[in-house]
């Protein structure tokens, strides 16, 4: 039975069955008790008819046989009534009889009276404690009402009233998670508007400029053409910005699922890097691919923008002449691709932040990027499972890895 789950509804049971006992052998005390009193009485009686008898020189022989006689009669009993014995007689007036029930009935009482005080007294301990776990349980849930999720109800115990309570519990953890979630997501969308304003806030301004400079000198061909392609390179950066922001926003709230395939690795690697090998070959720089054909289990479109930001950075930080090397190997339970440059590498102070949105270390003024292109490539391969980290030493270059689980650990 569910019911005596709980450990308090057991002794409650516990209790009430050894009181049930109780009362039994109270009752066949009071048996025993009531047989004995009536032996007594019978015995005493019958010495004061010997008594009486004798006394008045009736021979032992027939009072023997009065005494011992079990038969009854209509003479007998006719004399008995004329001496005012009979059912109908008082019991006031026998004296035996009143001292036997006077006997019973306090016998009776007490022990009644004590049984019914054990079960008032145990009952009230029951109640008592059930009105305090009642009470506690009450005061946690205006806790959790109040917005404070710090204490839990009690659930050390089995039974109903505990699997209610630890229900109740875990929608309190349900509703704690829910207004994290929702405070988190406030946090998030404050802090993203507000790094969108601040990062809009210079093109827009340039924008701003560079309309009325064209507006002031309209007949200035050498002006307009000037400013308009400055125009075009601001209008490029606010919309590189917005499209940034966007896929980070829709990764980091779930929004995007990814599809995973098998593909191969020099075809993901060749279509993530198609559009910087002509910047590479401009600049005087080589991007190295070097590893065995292998199947790779991955998005192929997110993954090779992941891998195109990496390398785009490792170009915007590589001097002319330089080199970018691409390789990759398979484990049992991993996937790491590599990505190392021979560049101006990253100091120890900025290292531990080059994850941060907008965060542009102090070599990278000389670059254009809005510095999200990290941020947007951790959020990307965090997204499929795996994790991306980086090992830099100023003026050695810098090494990317991006660590994937393969598809029977993922």
């Amino acid at each position: 039975m569910s019911l005596l789950q709980d450990k308090h509804n057991r002794w409650y049971c516990i209790f009430i069955l050894v009181l049930v006992l109780l009362l039994v052998l109270i009752g066949i005390t009071a048996i025993d008790t009531q047989t004995a009193a009536t032996k007594e009485m019978f015995i005493t009686h019958n010495n004061a008819i010997a008594t009486s008898l004798l006394n008045e020189g009736v021979s032992k022989e027939v009072i023997a046989s009065a005494l011992t006689n079990t038969e009854t009669g209509t003479t007998g009993n006719k004399f008995l009534v004329e001496i005012g014995l009979s059912n109908s007689t008082d019991i006031e007036n026998l004296p035996y009889v009143t001292a036997v029930k006077n006997t019973m009935r306090t016998s009776l009482f007490v022990l009644l009276f004590l049984w019914t005080l054990l079960l008032f007294l145990g009952t009230m301990l029951f109640l008592y404690r059930r009105e305090g776990l009642y009470k506690k349980s009450e005061n946690i849930i205006k806790d959790y009402i109040d917005g404070n999720y710090t204490v839990h109800l009690p659930q050390s115990n089995e039974g109903n009233i505990y699997q209610l309570l630890a229900s109740v519990d875990q929608l309190a953890t349900m509703l704690q998670a829910k207004n994290d979630t929702e405070q988190k997501t406030k946090e998030f969308l404050k802090n993203t508007i507000s790094d969108i304003s601040h990062q809009l806030k210079t093109p827009l301004s340039a924008l701003m400029m560079y309309q009325e400079i064209i507006e002031n000198e309209p007949n200035n061909p050498d002006t307009v053409k000037e400013f308009s392609v400055k125009t075009g390179t601001a209008l490029k950066r606010i919309e590189h910005l917005i499209q940034s922001m966007l896929k980070i926003t829709r990764l980091d709230t779930g929004s995007i699922l990814f599809e995973k395939g098998h593909y191969s690795i020099s075809n993901v690697i060749s279509n993530a890097i198609s559009e910087l090998t002509t910047r590479a070959a401009s600049e005087k720089k080589e991007i190295i691919i070097d590893g065995a054909e292998q199947k790779f289990f991955c998005d192929m479109e997110w993954t090779g923008e992941a891998i195109g930001n990496i390398v785009k950075n490792a170009l915007d930080h590589t001097n002319r002449g330089g080199k970018i090397h691409i390789s990759w190997e398979q484990t049992p339970i991993m996937f790491r691709i590599r990505i190392s440059d021979n560049g101006h590498g990253i100091s120890p102070e900025d290292i531990h932040h080059i994850f941060k949105r907008f965060y542009r270390s102090k070599n990278a003024c000389h670059t254009s990027g809005v510095g999200l292109g990290l941020p947007l490539t951790k959020a990307i391969i965090e997204g499929q499972g795996g994790f991306l980290s980086v090992q830099s030493e100023c003026s050695q270059g810098t090494t990317f890895t991006l660590s994937f689980l393969t598809e029977s650990q993922g």
